[in-house]
This record gives structure tokens, C-alpha cells and sequence, in this order.
């Protein structure tokens, strides 16, 4: 099954034949809405909209352990995250789509792991994007018609306030290419919960950096967001026509030899929250 997390502006995809909507309860509270599971383009899809559907949730009250934790449990096994950024590069312009390949972190309140309170566990985060989902998603994109800029360094910000122009300039002194407030921990937890993860972003602004543009608003995202929109569900079905049943990659074995607190040594309630995400570490 193939995860697709929808961002602003994303709420549903026409075309998905729908067969149920699950409403998932998890040790780490509830997800940001019922997951909605269906077929598209033949292929087996859990949809959920991470502000949920109203736009309710703001950035830094997304339970993204909830979220990752009920895909996990219904067999999700890819991610494909839906996100609207800010472009931090002239090139990179409203409209277009990023492949990000990288992510900097700078959320300071939000739960970032599954592992505590009795487990230790460290997994790799060098290479954050699953490489299969990285050259499928581009080529799709590409394909879509779509400027489509091939890798991109996402910064995750706190929000839900924009950055002040001195930020601004200051992520783009250390090579950042498009900013935003969702990815992160939601790319850590899809690692360590071993489902492969990408990112299609889309740009809706120069945040505030460029002076030359107007000043960054919530509604101005929401207009140009509409007409990314569009494209990123095109995007969407040429992937799931691509990407095949069989996972090549490391993310599936994420967890292989990242655990160190041996399993004589884990709280048994600790064993059974996280039985759908350690399960096969511990027989």
C-alpha cells in the first residue's frame, strides 16, 4: 500500500475509487483524520490530509507519530508527501515542483521518535529520501510537464508564523532551497517506522528574502497553491503507474542493527506499543 500525505490544498484526489475510511486509534493519540483507503491507477492507496480535511491542525500541532504510526499499521509501505514550501532561490520559481533530497531541521517542540521511555534506537538519516520514490517522483513529474528541478534542501521551520527577512537571508546562507513547516519529524518517523519516504514540493512564494516580490501572505499561498494543485495529482497517478511492487531500497530494513537496548532489556509495554513497528526484531 502507498501513502500519500497531502499538504495545503490537498484534501482529496478525484479518481480514487474509495473503499473505506478508516478511522485508526494509536498508542500516540489520534492521526489528523480519518485515513481514507481506495485504488488508484491500480494501485492500493492510504490518503491522508495532514492539516486534516477542514484545515484545522496547524503545523506545530500535527501528531506526526499518530500519523506514520496508523499508515504502519495499515500495511503503508511508501510515502509520498504532498508539501507547499516557500522557494529560497530565484531559479526555483512559484509553480514549479522539487524532488527534495535533503531536509535541515529547525522545529524545537515536536516529538521526533518513536523510541523512548525504555528503548533505544538510532537510525541512518544521511540519505532522508528513499531513492526509488526520488527518481520515480521526477520522472513523473518531468513527464507531467512540469518544471521540475531534480534534489532541493528543504529547511523545516516551527511556523506557524513565516520568517522575519533576517532568517530568511540566513537560510539561504547555508544553502537551503525551499522552506517549510511539515517534513520534519514526519521524514524521521517514516525511517525509523522503515516506510519509504519523498517529498513532491511545490513553491507558492519567494518567502520574504526576495525584495523585489511582495511580501509573503496566507493568501497568497492559497492562490497559487490552487494551481499546483492540479499538477501534483497528475504528478501522482503517473508515479503510482511506475513504482513497482517490490521494495529494492534500505528503508525497508531500516531498523536492522539500529536498536540497542537488547529485548530482554525493553519494558514489555514498550514491546507492545511499538509491536506493528519492532515486532520482527523481537522473535
Amino acid at each position: 500500500m502507498i501513502g500519500i500525505i497531502g499538504g495545503t490544498g490537498l484534501y482529496s484526489i478525484e479518481g480514487l475509487k474509495i473503499e473505506e475510511e478508516k478511522e485508526i486509534k494509536t498508542p500516540f493519540g489520534d492521526p489528523s483524520d480519518k485515513i481514507v483507503i481506495g485504488e488508484l491507477e491500480a494501485k492500493k492507496v492510504a490518503f491522508l490530509p495532514r492539516h486534516g480535511r477542514k484545515h484545522t491542525i496547524p503545523p506545530h500541532q500535527i501528531n506526526f507519530r499518530a500519523n506514520i504510526y496508523a499508515l504502519k499499521v495499515l500495511g503503508v509501505e511508501r510515502i509520498v508527501s504532498v508539501s507547499a514550501v516557500g522557494s529560497m532561490r530565484e531559479h526555483i520559481r512559484p509553480g514549479d515542483a522539487v524532488i527534495v533530497s535533503q531536509f535541515i531541521d529547525m522545529t524545537v517542540s515536536r516529538k521526533r521518535t518513536f523510541f523512548e521511555d525504555g528503548i533505544v534506537a538510532h537510525v541512518g538519516f544521511a540519505e532522508p529520501v528513499c531513492p526509488e520514490i526520488f527518481q520515480i517522483l521526477y520522472q513523473s513529474s518531468v513527464d507531467a510537464g512540469v518544471v521540475t528541478h531534480k534534489g532541493g534542501t528543504y529547511i523545516c521551520i516551527e511556523g506557524p508564523q513565516f520568517s522575519s527577512r533576517a532568517m530568511s537571508h540566513l537560510w539561504r546562507q547555508i544553502g537551503v532551497d525551499v522552506i517549510g513547516m511539515t517534513n520534519l519529524p514526519e521524514a524521521y518517523l517514516a525511517r525509523e517506522a522503515e516506510i519509504c519516504y519523498g517529498t513532491l514540493a511545490f513553491p507558492t512564494d519567494y518567502d520574504c528574502w526576495y525584495e523585489s516580490e511582495e511580501i509573503v501572505t496566507a493568501q497568497m499561498v492559497i492562490e497559487n497553491l490552487k494551481k499546483n494543485i492540479e499538477k501534483a495529482k497528475k504528478i501522482i497517478k503517473l508515479f503510482l503507474r511506475r513504482i513497482p511492487a517490490e521494495r529494492k531500497c534500505n528503508c525497508k530494513n531500516a531498523l536492522e542493527n539500529s536498536i540497542v537496548t537488547a529485548p530482554e532489556n525493553i519494558p514489555d509495554e514498550i514491546k507492545e506499543k511499538l509491536k506493528p513497528i519492532i515486532g520482527r526484531y523481537l522473535k
